[in-house]
């Protein structure tokens, strides 16, 4: 079985505290994405606890619509340690579904006032049904390290 996780890791000179607090606010997300496809959050308030749920405005060109939503499910909120998210949509009846994969961000200090920071991407739970329609993972193999570097920008402005 071929692997269903992508990771990428780098060590960013700001304390694990500074770095978690970029990732956990949903208006910096678009800033720190690497493929371009995270336009705005539609949910502002910080990521503070496992089960929340945030919404961002996305735009793909493969995508039929173009732009459209996610709806993002907090799965671990461990200040400062982790923070992952499994991305879904609105069903149309006023419930979410979710696809299977996670994004994941794991922090670990590594020096005084350094961060190593594992950004990880596992499609592992996708169900059959949309692996027949969808390759995984989705984007080019340099975008977690893409998104690592603008991480960095952010967290040492």
């Amino acid at each position: 079985m071929a692997a269903e996780t992508v990771s990428a890791t780098e060590t960013i000179d700001a304390p694990a505290e500074v770095i978690f607090a970029v990732l956990a606010d949903p208006a910096k997300h678009a800033a720190i994405d690497g493929t371009g496809w995270v336009r705005e959050p539609l949910d502002c308030e910080p990521l503070t606890a496992a089960g929340q749920i945030f919404r961002m405005a996305m735009y793909h060109a493969k995508h039929p619509e173009g732009g459209y939503q996610i709806a993002n499910r907090v799965q671990v909120l461990d200040r400062p340690n982790a923070i992952s998210w499994e991305p879904g949509y609105d069903t149309g009846d006023g419930s979410l579904s979710f696809g299977g994969w996670v994004w994941r961000y794991d922090l670990v200090v590594s020096g005084p006032g350094n961060t190593e920071v594992t950004l990880s991407y596992d499609w592992s739970a996708v169900p059959e049904s949309i692996r027949q329609n969808f390759s995984f993972p989705p984007f080019p193999p340099d975008h977690l390290s893409n998104s690592l570097t603008h991480l960095a920008d952010l967290a040492t402005r």
